[in-house]
């Protein structure tokens, strides 16, 4: 078994790196818009955004990990809303 090229690895890194920020800053980007619109369809943000989906729900993903956003069904859709306890830190940080 060959060993894989040191350089296709840091590469690999790197993206996976790239990714990670992208994907944080989106989660940024999500916060600040379910700050200014209550709540918002899941299927809705991506467009919203102007974002692929893929990043958009890595983002929810993550958000949700952290407890930050809430889910819940409305009218048969997802929407997603921030927590309580986040909604309070943005009406602050206003």
């Amino acid at each position: 078994m060959s060993m894989p090229d040191p350089m296709q690895l840091g590469y690999r890194r790197t993206r996976e790196g790239l990714m990670k920020t992208k994907v944080g800053e989106m989660a940024g980007r999500v916060w600040r818009t379910l700050g200014e619109r209550e709540e918002v369809a899941v299927s809705s943000l991506p467009q919203m955004l102007k974002e692929k989906g893929e990043i958009v729900y890595q983002a929810l993903g993550w958000l949700a990990k952290e407890d930050k956003i809430d889910f819940h069904k409305k009218g048969g859709k997802t929407h997603v809303s921030l927590s309580h306890k986040e909604r309070e830190i943005f009406t602050k940080a206003l």
